[in-house]
């Protein structure tokens, strides 16, 4: 009787067991706890890692956008001017003659007079002013001049500048070209119209300036100085530059398209 009266004696079997389970239950849900903590900590300083990443990727995407602006800016600058803009060219050539002299800063002063009010969006260049941007980005990695800091001369030589037009001459109105449309036309339009204002041969060289404007005035005064001598050296030279652009090229033709030897890298841009 003593001995099964002392086995009550104390918690029963199965009350110890239910504690062992409710402090094990306890132990496992405070493990939890920390794990749940621990994985949300860890979420939070990823977010903050992933925020640090776009912020910078921000920051450069707008310092990338600066750099295009600027690039546009400078390019509006200097666009396409009309040929009854040649006084302007000389007073550009004389300021530029200042600046070797130790006076830049009165042309730095003027370009940015120039500049103010020049806005453009990335998304409206044309094939051609992004062909501009690449040509000045290209020559001033090979150290020379971009194209905008030239000082213009005359392609023709000086033979054909000392011609005196005829007295009474009255330049007729020209037709524009543009670098589009057909150059062979343009061509024929412009040597009729000198003949029925009494102008032939080389004094054609001197008034085709005024019947170009765009793409095709740009080409006109990047040819090199005095290197035109006829009216025939001028239209073969004009052809050869505009009327290829009215071809189709095949992707053969253009991969197969090596740059020739002693070529500047930029007169094969230009040619491919």
């Amino acid at each position: 009787a003593d001995s099964s009266t002392g086995s009550y004696h104390g918690s029963p079997p199965d009350d110890q067991q239910k504690k062992l389970t409710s402090a094990s239950v306890g132990e496992s849900y405070s493990m939890a706890m920390q794990v749940m903590v621990t994985g949300a900590m860890s979420i939070e300083e990823q977010l903050a890692h992933m925020s640090e990443a776009v912020t910078k990727l921000t920051k450069m995407v707008e310092e990338k956008d600066v750099q295009i602006a600027s690039l546009i800016n400078k390019w509006e600058t200097h666009q396409d001017k009309e040929p009854s803009q040649d006084v302007h060219k000389k007073e550009s050539h004389h300021e530029a003659e200042s600046s070797e002299k130790g006076l830049g800063h009165e042309t730095e002063s003027d370009d940015k007079s120039h500049g103010k009010g020049n806005t453009a969006s990335v998304g409206s260049l044309s094939i051609q002013q992004l062909q501009d941007m690449i040509t000045n980005t290209i020559r001033a990695q090979y150290g020379g001049p971009s194209q905008d800091t030239f000082i213009y001369s005359k392609p023709y030589t000086k033979r054909l500048d000392n011609l005196r037009m005829p007295t009474g001459y009255q330049p007729p109105k020209f037709m524009q070209f543009d670098g589009k449309g057909n150059p062979k036309q343009h061509v024929a339009h412009f040597i009729e119209m000198c003949n029925s204002a009494g102008t032939n041969d080389d004094y054609l060289v001197k008034q085709f300036v005024r019947s170009l404007r765009g793409t095709a005035f740009n080409w006109y005064i990047d040819l090199e100085p005095e290197s035109i001598d006829s009216w025939e050296q001028m239209e073969r030279e004009f052809l050869n530059r505009f009327y290829s652009t009215r071809r189709s090229v095949s992707m053969l033709e253009l991969t197969s398209t090596k740059q020739r030897k002693d070529e500047p890298v930029v007169d094969y841009i230009n040619r491919w």
